[in-house]
């Protein structure tokens, strides 16, 4: 098979398992309601809430913690032979979940446990299909086939939300079945067709590397969920011992990481690849942009699910279809800007396409803060394109700078680093962000449930007791497309009791979203200026990456000639 063949099977199936990687930790999300009501499980009593965030973080975690461990065992025992190994694995965990046996806690606890391991699978195809790409493509056209991978990826978390609206309809079972069919193509087609061109070099595993990065980072990507919980009477656990006792052992962990990296003869992660200054940069705004992303994706999918649809006229049941429609345009502007950003950043650099692409994602944050809660929708949607379009501009340009400036030895554990901070990054987005929404919520809304459930003949003590339930419960009932009203007062047993005209316009389409725009108006406020600020430091880190820059074998060459 000639060179010029190889790469565009390389990256036509590399795009294939970023696709489903990506896909695969958004297309839960919308189809949680239908998977719960599957099993037999209610994803929002409170004694359920760690079951439905482990769904959605479990994923992310493991994505996270692991992805640089697998990109150093690609770089010593080859990139293809554990990118074709976790296409398999993804595959088989996909076919399991499909398939579970059990219901209620069993059920959900074999989801988790299956979604772990699809994680790992994804994990690695993640973690070395941007080596994959680097070796099978000429430094003059790894931006576009950089841009094309790692968009495409980007562009599935949001095409997951589409997807997951649609299969849920159907089954919940068919969320995953859809899957094993992509995966076991991709399986067969990655084992027959992908070939080692880079050339792996075989060392000592560093156990203790390995061991002190993952429970660093899994203690504190841990504690960040259970963080997200009701401690007490808080309505969040940051101030549970437990919560803070895994953030501190999480970071001196990771600090004896570091200082074992510095004592080992083949370490998992070469710090010295940090002192290049376009790798450096480049994951710092990486991670910052991650963060900023994940925030936006959340808070679009509440404003649209919790507020603006209902308001519109749409069903409750409906709104995480029509939400994931609604916001495609931010795909959109990804899929226009991403191949077309690596391409010309081939030629003219990538300083100025992604620093540049930061800039107008940080001024789209802004618009979006700027806009009503009931905004029209055409605004809204000029938005969504503009900030699609500076994150495409943005991510296929940094990774090509990232990829390019390593030794080409050291691109599987570039490329695991590149994933851990933008993983790491969508981890932390949510603890951060639905922290501050909650904390925003707990000031004003068990008032304004209090009051209004009383206008319309709720008792007293009922009122009360639906009050008193932690606002996290609210906050994913319309995340996940359920009537927060009627689902709260259905604990109460008192719908039976009141009026018909009463419980119609409790669980109607305008009580609760009416009851919210306020308090979540404010808390939309703080996370977009502090989106838009993270944005703002990821463009200026971009800017300082420096002009162009491409190791060779000889030594580090910074192409003057070609500096931006």
């Amino acid at each position: 098979m000639s060179g010029d063949r190889y790469k565009w099977i390389a990256l036509s199936n590399t795009t294939l398992g970023v696709l489903m990687a990506t896909l695969d930790a958004s297309i839960v999300i919308i189809s949680l309601p239908a998977i719960f009501r599957g099993i037999g499980l209610d994803p929002l009593d409170p004694g359920n809430i760690g079951y439905l965030l482990w769904m959605i973080l479990g994923y992310l975690l493991v994505q996270a913690v692991l992805v640089v461990a697998l990109g150093r065992l690609g770089d010593m025992f080859g990139r293809v032979r554990l990118y074709n190994l976790g296409f398999a694995i993804f595959s088989v965990a996909s076919l399991a979940l499909s398939v579970d046996p059990f219901t209620k806690s069993g059920g959900a606890l074999w989801l988790i446990g299956w979604r772990f391991v699809q994680a790992f699978g994804g994990a690695m195809l993640t973690a070395n299909s941007a080596a994959i790409l680097t070796d099978a493509f000429p430094a003059s056209q790894r931006g576009m086939a950089l841009g094309i991978n790692q968009v495409t990826a980007l562009a599935g978390q949001f095409l997951g939300l589409v997807a997951g609206g649609l299969l849920a309809v159907i089954d919940w079972r068919a969320v995953f079945w859809v899957s094993v069919p992509f995966g076991v193509l991709g399986t067969i087609w990655s084992y027959r067709s992908l070939r080692e061109v880079g050339s792996p070099k075989r060392a000592r595993v560093d156990w203790a590397g390995n061991l002190t990065f993952v429970v660093g980072t899994t203690a504190i990507l841990a504690a960040i969920t259970y963080g997200i919980q009701p401690y007490g009477g808080s309505p969040t656990g940051w101030g549970n011992p437990l919560v803070l006792g895994g953030l501190g052992v999480g970071v001196l962990t990771l600090v004896a990481f570091c200082v074992v990296e510095t004592r080992v003869a083949a370490p998992m992660l070469d710090l010295r690849l940090l002192r290049i200054r376009s790798f450096m940069a480049g994951n710092l705004a990486t991670l910052l942009t991650s963060i900023s992303r994940g925030g936006l994706q959340f808070m679009l999918i509440i404003w649209l699910q919790g507020i603006w649809l209902p308001l519109r006229g749409y069903d409750f049941e409906d709104t995480p279809l029509w939400a994931g429609i609604y916001i495609l345009p931010l795909t959109v502007g990804f899929l226009i800007a991403g191949p077309l950003s690596g391409h010309l950043s081939d030629r003219y650099g990538s300083r100025a396409f992604a620093t540049g692409g930061l800039v107008i994602t940080a001024l789209s944050f802004v618009g979006f803060m700027l806009l009503p809660v009931r905004f029209a929708y055409p605004p809204f949607a000029l938005l969504l394109l503009a900030c699609g379009i500076g994150m495409g501009m943005f991510s296929a340009p940094n990774t090509s700078s990232i990829m390019s400036s390593v030794p080409p030895g050291q691109r599987g554990v570039a490329s695991g680093m590149r994933a851990t901070f933008q993983n790491s990054g969508s981890a932390l987005s949510i603890g951060v962000f639905f922290s501050l929404m909650i904390a925003g919520l707990a000031g004003t809304l068990p008032g304004a449930l209090t009051s209004g459930l009383e206008s319309h003949g709720v008792p007293a003590s009922a009122a009360a007791h639906v009050a008193s339930l932690p606002p996290v419960s609210t906050l994913f009932a319309a995340f996940l497309g359920d009537n927060p009203i009627g689902h709260l007062l259905s604990s109460t047993g008192v719908m039976g009791t009141l009026p018909a005209h009463d419980v119609a316009v409790l669980t109607g389409k305008q009580f609760f979203p009416e009851l919210i725009s306020g308090p979540f108006h404010h808390g939309l406020v703080t996370v977009f200026i502090s989106a838009a600020v993270m944005a703002t430091i990821a463009a200026a880190a971009s800017a300082l990456r420096g002009g162009r820059y491409t190791y060779t074998e000889q030594a580090p060459v910074e192409h003057k000639e070609a500096r931006i």
